[in-house]
């Protein structure tokens, strides 16, 4: 199939093409399943029909994928369709460097800020082993927003490869490109003189090739230049460039002493590492920071014209004494009105206040488990990991566990960490769905844990002097002493404590937590107050008075979650949309200042749970990648192994015949259909509606599942499984309506809805009459589940302690399983209930229906689980268990706060 816009690859419409280089076409692409535009780049030919060029491309992208910086363009997939190899990469709004530079000069703090971010991607590939070999203009793009990506990591490997075989020929220049083979001439002016003469290149010759790219971004001109390759050549191994001052006369000596740093011939005195690069341009950035226009006025008026000769002091003295009073009476008043004048100009045209930064990503952990930041005492980080609390060192290295289990009870919420660091905060829950547990102080360092008081609630902070302790129980905050005595009511709140983000809380026992404003006036919470579940940040002053919400209107379908002031009380940082924002707080003299959120990250990568340290010079989050792996418990081998080819998907659904899956696509939500090999897949649903819970008819035709999208309640759908248009079953339908499940005779459908008293609940929709009845007794329950003979209904309360059984003979409701369960699902005959046992150590069970004994068909120690609700289970052909296995990565990362 040829490559041109308008062609179809698997999920991706080719749409405009966007460039070529010898690195081969890149197109703008829509990804049917993300609803979103990535950028597609194919191999050229003579690349793609080489199988083990191929095969070094393919290695090289895997390694670049797993560079998570927010100044790399991020790397989603390497695949193949139609024989095309390809790689799908974020698609960026905004230019090249080389367009850019093309444009004319770029003013020195731009500069600054942009080669900065540039080091700081080069230290991070750097550190991970990755050199890219092919640094220039062209392979750096500049967003909308003025932020620098680095492109094409890993790559440039490749080409150099794959055409290794080529012989040099003076002549010809795309022979001779190292890096990057049939691009322009200027390829060649970028490499260092290592590369040029065949030597072993390391992380210093991307140095040398940022520092060419630094010179013509200073001076628009290259360093080293020539008529042919080979003079090109001559001037990289033997030429003095122009002192770029010669070129711009207003570079700073410092931008020109980074320069010929970087640009030294000998690998061993040039720069040896991106982080020292990075940190004099930080101090170039620093030195040349403009002098604010308030306090240029100033300066200017106290100094006299050009030319003018000195005034007599002695001469002006006289002069005012000569004059009657009157003078002086009118004279001090046009002064001071000058003067008010004057600073009211100043006021007025006051610059605005430069927008905080992030840079210096450093990553601390190194295992890719889902997170939780919990806090920090100082020199440690806090996080709840695979259902433990572990401690880090602010500076990376290995993390310790810290006991919080509490007496009776091996489940908990972790709330925060007291200011000192000596204590953590939780709860002592009986099921994970409590909203109301004793609280209890445990030591960090070891020791009995302490019960507050008697009172009750789910999650709290303490104070920060220590001596006061405000927490939340169902829909109030209230404040006691630091140990839980005399406690009151502070507030009522407008909703509920919202729970952890599911893409990183998998397996956490944590809620989120009020924070304190540093001076102690303030407590800001995550709260849950519109019918849509969208968390909001509220906040009320500590003396109960004055609730609000932060941020109104702001992101309102996106929601906000988990903020904390920084340690000066100045921003707000919190996080949204998967990325970390900030929101100045209070006001500046010199500057005008916007109160608006400015975006800190940005990108495919998200950046949750973040963290202020108490000297206000780092923020910590943690940096994840969602994607999962679908996995098939094989009784017969006892082990896990991939099904559907390893997809990330969950809920899947198999027709009848078994010929047939429906599932839906992880993390984004679509609904598809295919084969059991794979093949005739189909997509049947799209965003924004996030599909969950499929269930296939008996006859195979048609697909239900329920539909979650921002700002509505959930809806169940029908849609044909041959393909179609879903359609909501009942449109009109009061609350919220999920995990719809098929009757053997495939004439009703059993779900959980909310009824016309906001209760949840099982009810049945008649698909002949469309009429809805309530099950008895099933108030506060979900998850039902028809048995294959009819005659009986599986459902779970809501705080997952047990299973319940409903006979539709008697009408009653009778414990099947007295234990903590999720995603119950009948086996095919009808004779076995298989759960997901919810544990310290979690297992698959099966129970037995005649006589009620469990057995465990596999342990889940170690399995990292993933999914919509942070985990998923099901069950494939012959009852094999089903189980989304985690294949992202999730890191803490520290990031240096760079405010004005």
């Amino acid at each position: 199939m040829p490559i041109m816009p308008g062609t179809t690859l698997g999920p991706y419409k080719l749409l405009d093409q966007l460039g070529s280089g010898g690195m081969g076409v890149v197109y703008k692409a829509r990804d049917s399943r993300l609803e979103r535009f990535v950028a597609l780049k194919f191999l050229p030919l003579e690349i793609a029909s080489d199988p083990q060029a191929v095969k070094r491309f393919r290695r090289e992208a895997k390694a670049a994928s797993a560079l998570n910086h927010p100044n790399i363009c991020t790397i989603y997939e390497i695949g193949e369709a139609e024989g095309h190899a390809f790689i799908a990469m974020e698609f960026l709004d905004g230019m090249t460097l080389r367009e850019r530079v093309a444009q004319g000069s770029i003013n020195i703090q731009t500069l600054a800020t942009l080669a900065i971010e540039i080091a700081d991607a080069l230290d991070a590939a750097h550190a991970a082993g990755i050199i890219h070999r092919d640094i220039k203009p062209a392979n750096i793009f500049i967003t909308s927003r003025g932020h620098a990506k680095v492109l094409d990591f890993g790559l440039a490997k490749v080409a150099e490869e794959a055409h290794a075989h080529v012989a040099a020929d003076a002549s010809t220049v795309a022979a001779e490109h190292l890096t990057s083979p049939g691009a322009t001439m200027g390829t060649i002016a970028y490499m260092s003189p290592e590369q040029v003469l065949g030597s072993d290149v390391d992380a210093r010759t991307d140095l040398f090739s940022f520092g060419v790219v630094l010179y013509e971004m200073a001076t628009g001109a290259l360093p080293f230049r020539g008529h042919s390759t080979g003079l090109i050549f001559d001037a990289i191994l033997h030429g003095a460039p122009v002192p770029p001052v010669r070129l711009n006369p207003d570079l700073p000596a410092a931008l020109e002493a980074v320069i010929n740093k970087a640009l030294e011939k000998d690998p061993d005195t040039r720069y040896q590492h991106a982080s020292e690069m990075r940190a004099d341009l930080k101090r170039l950035q620093r030195d040349t920071n403009p002098v604010s226009v308030a306090s240029a006025s100033v300066t200017s008026d106290q100094r006299p014209e050009a030319g003018s000769a000195p005034r007599s002091a002695g001469r002006t003295k006289r002069s005012l004494k000569s004059r009657p009073d009157r003078q002086h009476r009118r004279i001090f008043p046009e002064a001071a009105g000058g003067l008010v004048l004057l600073a009211a100009l100043a006021w007025l045209f006051r610059p605005a206040l430069p927008a905080p930064t992030l840079s210096d990503y450093t990553q601390l952990t190194h295992d890719a488990m889902p997170k939780v930041l919990i806090g920090t005492d100082g020199p440690r980080l806090y996080f709840a990991e695979g259902g433990q609390v572990l401690q880090l060192s602010t500076a990376g290295g290995n993390a310790a566990p810290v006991n919080v289990g509490v007496p009776g009870s091996s489940i908990f919420h972790l709330s925060s960490i007291s200011p000192d660091g000596s204590k953590l905060l939780t709860a002592q829950v009986s099921g994970l769905s409590d909203a109301s547990a004793p609280l209890w102080s445990v030591p960090t360092l070891g020791g009995s844990p302490v019960r507050l008081s008697d009172i009750r609630g789910i999650s709290g902070a303490w104070s920060p002097d220590s001596q006061k302790l405000v927490y939340v129980d169902g829909n109030a905050l209230y404040l006691a002493n630091a140990d839980g005595t005399d406690s009151r009511l502070l507030a009522n709140l407008p909703g509920p404590l919202a729970g952890p983000n599911s893409d990183t809380s998998e397996g956490q026992n944590v809620t989120t937590a009020p924070v304190w404003s540093p001076d102690g006036r303030a407590i800001a919470m995550t709260l849950v107050t519109s019918k849509a579940r969208i968390n909001q940040l509220w906040e009320v002053g500590a003396d109960g008075t004055n609730l609000h919400e932060m941020f109104p209107g702001w992101h309102a379908e996106a929601g906000a979650c988990c903020g904390l002031w920084t340690a000066d009380g100045r921003y707000f940082i919190f996080e949204s949309q998967d990325q970390v924002w900030a929101a100045r707080q209070t006001g500046n003299l010199l500057h005008k200042v916007s109160r608006e959120p400015v975006e800190l990250t940005s990108g495919a990568v998200s950046y949750s749970y973040p963290v202020t340290d108490r000297e206000g010079r780092k923020i910590f989050a943690v940096e994840g990648i969602r994607r999962g792996e679908l996995q098939r418990y094989d009784s017969g081998i006892k082990q896990f192994e991939p099904f559907l080819n390893g997809i990330s998907a969950q809920d899947t659904s198999f027709s009848k015949d078994g010929q047939w899956v429906a599932y839906v696509s992880f993390p984004d939500g679509a609904l598809w259909r295919s084969k059991l090999d794979g093949s005739e897949k189909l997509q049947l649903s799209y965003p924004p509606v996030y599909a969950l819970n499929t269930s296939w008819s008996p006859d195979g035709k048609m697909i239900v599942y329920f539909g979650l999208e921002k700002g509505h309640p959930a809806r169940l759908y029908e849609v044909p499984a041959a393909g179609g248009q879903p359609e909501p079953l009942m449109p009109n339908g009061k609350g919220s309506q999920s995990d719809p499940n098929w009757s053997p005779a495939g004439d009703r459908l059993v779900f959980g809805g909310t009824g016309d008293g906001g209760e949840n609940g099982i009810q049945i929709l008649d698909l002949k009459t469309h009429r809805i009845s309530a099950i008895p007794g099933s108030k506060g329950m979900y998850s039902p589940r028809w048995s294959p003979d009819g005659k009986y209904l599986l459902a779970l309360p809501a705080d997952e302690s047990r299973m319940m059984f409903f006979d539709f003979q008697t009408g009653k409701w009778t414990t099947l399983y007295d234990g903590l369960a999720a995603y119950p699902s009948f086996s095919a005959d009808g004779r076995y209930v298989y759960f997901l046992h919810l544990a310290s150590d979690s297992a698959v069970d099966r129970l037995s229906i005649p006589s009620g004994k469990v057995e465990e068909v596999v342990s889940l120690k170690g399995f990292h689980f993933t999914g919509f609700y942070t985990f998923w289970f099901g069950l494939g052909p012959g009852d094999s268990p089903l189980l989304l296995k985690d294949a992202g990565t999730h890191e803490v990362v520290s990031m240096k706060w760079n405010s004005p």
